[in-house]
């Protein structure tokens, strides 16, 4: 750079014009996505309509076969019996909410399948599960005590509850299906989550959602403990082989071409 001269001899630093730009565009960039926020909003948006639909017919299909054996039990209902661990959770009809957002949960992990073979495999391993589950209340059936149930009748004003218990009554009991979707469902966000990336704050919200869901088969007296822990120990079974023979995902989906394999 070449000084100028002032008249007096001084130096004089050359002018820098200012800044036409708008105050708005001078502002410090906003931080990029994350790069697991596009991995996951990338596999988002393959075939959204397509998942959405393939689990609404899936949960609708479910449905009539349940409520049929529900209905028309193949034989004497046995009555599941209490445990000490039963008595020491108290009676809550606010966890109705917990209970019924399984419907929400169940659909996370589909939802984030980036390919049409995927999601076929995922379909076919639930089918197997919820199909097992199914088999076992037609070979026998279960419900819970109806001293359980009479227990609630005075708290039945919750919003919400009274409708569930009009819908589902508390039959179909062991395992816990409810239960067994969870711990699934569960297995399989946290292998996708995993897949792109997502912090640590994700992966525990996914467990203490399943926790909520688990612990609210219990506290609106759906479910008994010895419920649960089949339901769990049926949703473990299944997820585990399931991830077993599913195909491996990368450690990284950073770059745009890279996809879940089928």
């Amino acid at each position: 750079m070449i000084p100028l001269r002032g008249s007096e001899g001084s130096t004089l630093e050359p002018t820098v014009p200012p800044s036409t730009d708008p105050p708005a565009r001078r502002r410090a960039a906003p931080a990029a996505t994350p790069a697991w926020a596009r991995a996951l909003a990338r596999d988002w948006r393959y075939r959204p309509l397509t998942k959405i639909a393939s689990i609404c017919a899936f949960t609708w299909i479910f449905f009539i076969v349940y409520f049929d054996l529900l209905r028309q039990p193949s034989q004497a209902v046995t009555v599941m019996p209490l445990t000490p661990l039963d008595a020491l959770i108290p009676f809550q009809p606010q966890a109705v909410w917990a209970y019924v957002s399984l419907w929400v949960y169940v659909g996370i992990a589909p939802s984030l399948l980036p390919t049409l073979a995927a999601g076929l495999r995922y379909a076919a391993w639930a089918a197997a599960l919820c199909g097992s589950g199914l088999l076992c209340f037609w070979l026998w059936p279960t419900v819970v005590p109806a001293s359980l149930q009479a227990l609630d009748a005075a708290s039945t004003a919750q919003a919400g509850f009274a409708l569930l218990r009009g819908i589902d009554a508390a039959g179909n009991a062991c395992p816990s299906l409810h239960v067994a979707s969870a711990v699934f469902s569960a297995m399989w966000i946290a292998r996708v989550l995993r897949a792109a990336g997502a912090p640590q704050a994700l992966q525990l919200l996914n467990i203490a959602w399943l926790l909520a869901i688990v612990w609210s088969t219990v506290a609106i007296r759906q479910h008994v403990v010895l419920d649960v822990a089949a339901g769990a120990v049926l949703g473990l079974a299944f997820g585990f082989v399931s991830l077993q023979w599913a195909s491996p995902l990368p450690a990284s989906r950073t770059k745009p071409e890279a996809i879940i394999p089928a």
